[in-house]
């Protein structure tokens, strides 16, 4: 692959740039399954200086919706928190049977920071190529960061009603076919099944290689342009509470795909309002 710290890079990469001063690593792990803890997990084992991101804290708490983008102020304060600031290069990967990182690094873009880049293969592969880890906690001391919201990247449950409306915007979802389909009842209790009307279903295993490295720009694309997804349009990424369409997200940027914004709200908010219209089965 072709290594690039504004999305995605190797571990070769990291490993080569893991004593840079202004290298910060971030380990984005996040799990639906309630018998596994992330954080628990992170103390054990992790990439040395990683720090933890813990998805669920930090975000907006003002909203009744899972793991909502959190304010830049706090976002600020919990990287200051956690010594990551201006000017650092920040690498962030996920564990095994985790895909989050992608959800961190859009997080971050989200508030104007473009130094930051996924590790592509995660810790599985970090391991797999016995390269070390740790279980000591990372010296950290307070950073200065800026933040500013781009306000373009991410739409709200009214932007994507629109959107499907007017049809001026390919909305591309990131869940199983089934879950898209209909087929299948969502894992969270009280949401309709389907998907909204007009979207695309792009799920996000498509785009990844056994080994869990994200497959090729030109290969990804085949992949979008065989679901159906017109590549003129600008697009809006969803899935079922916003994680997983951060790796579409990403997937359009590693594509050369620039006009891209994300559902922050997805299936969990849609799905849970009985008055806005569902499709199902392929159309």
């Amino acid at each position: 692959m072709s290594d690039d710290p504004k999305t995605l890079v190797s571990t070769d990469w990291l490993a080569a740039h893991l004593n840079d001063p202004d290298l910060r690593i971030i380990d984005a792990s996040w799990h639906m399954d309630p018998a596994r803890n992330a954080r628990a997990e992170y103390e054990a084992n992790h990439i040395p200086g990683a720090r933890f991101f813990d998805i669920d804290e930090i975000s907006d708490h003002r909203s009744e919706l899972p793991h909502m983008a959190p304010q830049p102020e706090k976002f600020v304060s919990r990287m200051r928190a956690m010594g990551i600031g201006d000017g650092h290069q920040v690498v962030i990967y996920n564990s095994a049977g985790s895909q989050s990182a992608p959800r961190v690094w859009w997080t971050f873009r989200l508030m104007g920071k473009t130094d930051v880049a996924v590790l592509d293969g995660g810790l599985a592969k970090w391991q797999a190529e016995g390269r070390p880890v740790e279980d000591m906690a990372p010296v950290l001391r307070d950073r200065h960061m800026t933040a500013q919201r781009q306000a373009g990247l991410v739409r709200d449950v009214t932007q994507v009603a629109a959107a499907s409306k007017l049809g001026d915007h390919e909305i591309i979802d990131a869940r199983s076919a089934e879950r898209f389909r209909g087929e299948v009842a969502e894992p969270r209790p009280g949401l309709r099944s389907g998907h909204i009307p007009g979207s695309k279903n792009v799920p996000f295993t498509l785009l990844y290689n056994p080994d869990g490295t994200m497959k090729a720009p030109a290969e990804m694309q085949a992949i979008f342009e065989a679901a159906g997804v017109d590549l003129s349009k600008p697009a809006i990424t969803t899935c079922g509470s916003g994680v997983t369409a951060a790796i579409l997200f990403l997937a359009l940027e590693r594509m050369g795909h620039r006009n891209n914004s994300l559902y922050d709200g997805s299936w969990t908010e849609w799905g849970s309002f009985p008055d806005l219209k569902i499709a199902t089965g392929d159309a």
